[in-house]
């Protein structure tokens, strides 16, 4: 099955690309352009006004495409902001005590990893990582770190950006979080609609972070946070946006909206969410939902991995996979292999028109609904002669 006819506008600007690298800057479907167009529209039909028509249709619109993905019980629980590091700052803002203790691995993203060492060198927190690998015990000792207690926030990505391997333990870990402390927060920007995601058992009791860069495939500044009720009522990094609404607080003090807009900060580009809006409801039209485009996936991933261990595909057999594709369950949308000429392949691989990206020494390459099999076809040549 190809859906690349959806994407026809971004594959004519570069017709010879071969572009794997859908986890990293996943292509745009035609309708995140009618999207875009839709936000320039009316940004100048309504002017003074448009704000209005923001927050009373293109923000619940977009809520609710979210919560339909991950289950949610309350579309409201949900914030937007242009990136998951102004949510996590704000979230942090609002830890009870100082230096905040945190539990997290050695595998984060750097919107987390970077901060996160800032705030070691400035006193700010105190921040234990359990090691990745082994991988195969990592779930087990992650938990056996969180249940010893002592943190104000435990972090985790559910699907970690380096490698593709999973996280599968969230529901023992939303078993620990507590208003109180700890508070869990789920990274799942590599895991949402990548793979089919249900929250709706953990709500009540988790943090959710995600974005709309990789397989929402409406670019950047489409990021959100999922807020349980009752954690973290009072963020001290706060916007102004976050006055409007139900308030609660002391009297004569900063009031805060009770639901998931007592994140919001201020002033932001709305078009992103035009462009999130306009591409679910293409997915609706088409029937194209995340567990189909994972299951195509799924399958591209086979062919490919089938030519690798062959041999078929170069010295890319030589390589470790790291994230196998193995059984039925939800996994990552790219393939993730170690070698020390990682970033020689990648050079030699863009060099021919194929696009992938590469991590230290972890090349990575990633399926999309723009590619079908002979795509597939081509990178395994392309493979046997970058990688001779």
């Amino acid at each position: 099955m190809s859906w690349k006819p959806l994407f026809s506008r971004a594959l004519a600007l570069a017709p010879d690309r071969l572009h794997f690298a859908a986890h990293s800057h996943h292509l745009w479907p035609d309708a995140a352009f009618e999207g875009q167009m839709a936000a320039w529209e009316d940004a100048n039909r309504h002017a003074d006004r448009k704000w209005d028509l923001v927050f009373g249709e293109v923000i619940p619109e977009a809520q609710g495409h979210v919560a339909a993905e991950l289950g949610l019980p309350d579309p409201a629980s949900l914030v937007f902001s242009p990136n998951t590091h102004d949510l996590i700052v704000r979230l942090v803002s609002g830890a009870p005590r100082r230096p905040v203790r945190i539990l997290s691995t050695d595998g984060e993203f750097h919107s987390f990893r970077r901060q996160a060492q800032r705030w070691e060198e400035a006193g700010e927190a105190v921040v234990t990582r359990t090691p990745l690998a082994p991988f195969d015990t990592f779930a087990e000792r992650f938990l056996a770190q969180a249940r010893g207690g002592g943190f104000d926030i435990i972090l985790v990505s559910q699907v970690f950006f380096r490698t593709g391997q999973t996280f599968d333990a969230v529901e023992a870990l939303a078993a620990l979080a507590d208003p109180a402390g700890p508070w869990v927060v789920i990274d799942g920007y590599h895991r949402f609609m990548a793979a089919p995601t249900d929250l709706s058992g953990v709500a009540h009791r988790v943090f959710y972070l995600a974005g709309g860069y990789k397989y929402a495939m409406a670019g950047e500044g489409a990021c959100f946070l999922h807020a349980p009720p009752g954690f973290c009522p009072r963020p001290v990094v706060t916007g102004w946006f976050a006055e409007f609404g139900d308030l609660e607080g002391p009297p004569g003090g900063v009031g805060y909206r009770t639901d998931g807009g007592r994140f919001w900060g201020a002033t932001f580009d709305v078009t992103p969410l035009y462009r999130f809006n306009a591409v679910r409801r293409m997915m609706a039209r088409e029937g194209l939902t995340t567990a189909v485009m994972a299951e195509q996936a799924r399958g591209l991933m086979i062919r490919f991995c089938d030519a690798v261990a062959t041999g078929a595909a170069g010295r890319l057999s030589d390589a470790a996979l790291l994230n196998p594709v193995e059984g039925p369950g939800p996994r990552a949308r790219f393939l993730a292999f170690r070698h020390p000429r990682a970033g020689a392949w990648q050079k030699a691989l863009l060099a021919q028109g194929v696009v992938s990206d590469v991590r230290d020494d972890v090349i990575r390459f990633g399926f999309g609904p723009y590619q079908d099999e002979a795509d597939v076809q081509r990178l395994i040549a392309a493979c046997a002669r970058a990688l001779a």
